[in-house]
């Protein structure tokens, strides 16, 4: 038994921060039934850049984010439409959206009205920037709540201009935060059976990924600064570093004796003795202010060392002080897809997806004991499930019918 098997969620959602919550829900068992319009999600049909896919296949965001739901296309703004999102609300557990809630309103599915229809039911919506506030309402892409919640200020180098991660973590985020409101409401709900309304956003989210190098300008009253490869507010030697053949680690030594080693085997002995460095509060400081003005300047003969020798020794190198350097190569995404890491936990998993065939794509972060979820392999054509779920709810064939008239593919 998977944990969120009998929990029915409604979900109402396009691009990533909503479906991806509901694709996590789905992986951990819940029945996940996806309301598309005519002519579906959006996501299902985004291609994205350098994208040679067969045009039948559905879009690379849609295959993260939309996995093991049921699919209805129905058109919202009609009597029957209106009428069968409303029957599929009162036999659910969560209602996921997220569009904006003035839309919501207008379209008959505002909190006040299905709570009222469903009392039980928890309520979950996201947005951009957050449930108040002058920019409640404005629209948002993933590089909008990036760039107001001070992450890109902070990527890059010094002297170049400020950056986009390269990743849509902003709407990761947002819907990580979204589905754990979900599950913390359905826990309070087992208390008093009572639902809830339950509100997050990209904005809240990335602020709340940040809570450190945030509270730590606050605190200190210094704000960070981009450091290329480093972490802005870590005044430290490990860092990201190059070898000669252009691969690149992520490293840090600990032990004073191994430092002399990585010195010497880098082709600057004499380095091992600068007492600025020769020991570990000089290279990672933690507490000494002074240690901390100095601890940046040993990078650059690191990375002069590093520079000297290919990955392959550096690498044979960093396996013989398992125990005394952490580092890890910089890996690109073709080599994270073959991991064995990644593969023997699951992070990375193997799917068949209609009209590209068997591959790996992002499984599940989190492992459960006793009811483990499992990565859903289905991803259902649009509206494939309309007339399944119809004749659960008890509609005639003659409902069905004109439910499924309204659907307009776009091809």
């Amino acid at each position: 038994m998977e944990a969120l098997e009998g929990i029915r969620v409604v979900e109402l959602t396009i691009a990533v921060q909503g479906p991806a919550a509901g694709g996590f829900l789905s992986d951990m068992g819940a029945d996940v039934i996806k309301v598309e319009p005519p002519m579906g999600d959006a996501n299902r049909w985004y291609r994205g850049a350098n994208n040679d896919l067969p045009y039948e296949a559905v879009g690379t965001q849609f295959i993260g984010a939309s996995h093991g739901k049921r699919s209805v296309c129905v058109d919202i703004h009609t009597d029957i439409g209106l009428e069968l999102v409303d029957k599929l609300v009162d036999t659910a557990d969560v209602f996921l959206s997220n569009f904006r809630e003035p839309a919501l309103e207008r379209i008959g599915m505002g909190y006040k009205r299905l709570s009222a229809r469903n009392p039980g039911l928890v309520y979950a919506v996201a947005n951009g920037f957050g449930p108040d506030g002058p920019a409640r309402e404005n629209r948002m892409s993933d590089q909008f709540a990036q760039a107001r919640s001070g992450i890109s200020g902070v990527t890059g180098t010094p002297d170049d201009p400020q950056l986009i991660p390269g990743t849509i973590i902003a709407d990761t985020g947002g819907a990580m935060a979204l589905a754990m409101g979900v599950l913390t409401a359905l826990v309070a709900r087992q208390r008093d059976g009572l639902g809830q309304k339950v509100q997050t956003s990209s904005y809240g989210a990335m602020i709340w990924m940040q809570a450190w190098e945030i509270n730590h300008t606050s605190a200190t009253g210094q704000m960070p600064t981009r450091d290329g490869g480093f972490h802005p507010v870590v005044s430290a030697m490990t860092g990201i570093y190059e070898a000669s053949d252009g691969v690149a680690f992520c490293m840090g030594i600990r032990d004073d004796e191994t430092w002399r080693e990585f010195c010497e085997f880098g082709g600057n002995p004499p380095l091992a003795d600068d007492p600025r460095w020769n020991n570990r509060e000089g290279r990672d400081p933690y507490r000494d202010q002074q240690a901390m003005d100095s601890a940046k300047d040993v990078r650059p003969f690191v990375a002069e060392m590093i520079k000297s020798r290919s990955s392959e020794e550096w690498q044979a190198f960093f396996e013989i002080h398992p125990d005394t350097i952490t580092a890890q190569r910089v890996q690109n995404y073709e080599e994270v897809l073959i991991d064995e890491q990644a593969l023997v936990n699951d992070y990375i998993v193997e799917k068949d997806i209609p009209h590209i065939g068997r591959r790996r794509v992002a499984g599940i972060p989190i492992r459960m004991s006793r009811t483990p979820g499992e990565p859903k392999n289905s991803f259902s054509d649009l509206g494939e499930h309309t007339a399944q779920v119809m004749k659960e709810l008890g509609y005639e064939s003659e409902a069905i019918e004109e439910v499924e008239s309204h659907k307009a593919p776009p091809f």
